[in-house]
């Protein structure tokens, strides 16, 4: 019973904490790796480069993804509490974009990042990936 009681104030949080540093980190280098591909489109608009072959990228999808990455490691430093709060916005931002990019991509002229299907896609397991660690992890 002890041990539960040590291990317990020791894993509060942990896991908020430890998926917005790990998505945090990687939207970071998500972003950088970006403008290896996004070079020769515009800043915003329509298209983009092809990151993995598959997302679409311009500069200012990679600058989101930055500084979203930056609020999560940002968080993730701050604390549990911190951490859940971005969790949990981050993830609800991220749901509703992948809903909302059903319904912008291709040329629409609300597509200024550059949205396509993989994105949608990836924007609906990111949120709901980060709303679950919000909600599991309460402390």
């Amino acid at each position: 019973m002890a041990t539960n009681q040590i291990a317990g104030p020791r894993t509060a949080g942990r896991l908020n904490t430890f998926v917005a540093a790990v998505v945090g980190a990687v939207f970071i280098v998500v972003g950088l790796l970006g403008y290896t591909v996004s070079g020769e489109h515009a800043l915003a608009g329509h298209t983009g480069g092809q990151l993995l072959g598959l997302f679409q990228v311009n500069s200012l999808h990679n600058m989101v993804h930055i500084a979203v990455g930056a609020a999560m490691v940002a968080a993730a430093i701050a604390g549990s509490r911190a951490a859940r709060a971005v969790n949990l916005g981050i993830g609800a931002v991220y749901l509703l974009l992948g809903v909302a990019g059903l319904f912008i991509t291709g040329d629409n002229p609300l597509n200024v990042v550059a949205l396509n299907g993989a994105d949608n896609g990836l924007h609906l397991v990111i949120g709901s990936a980060l709303i679950a660690a919000a909600l599991i992890d309460k402390s």
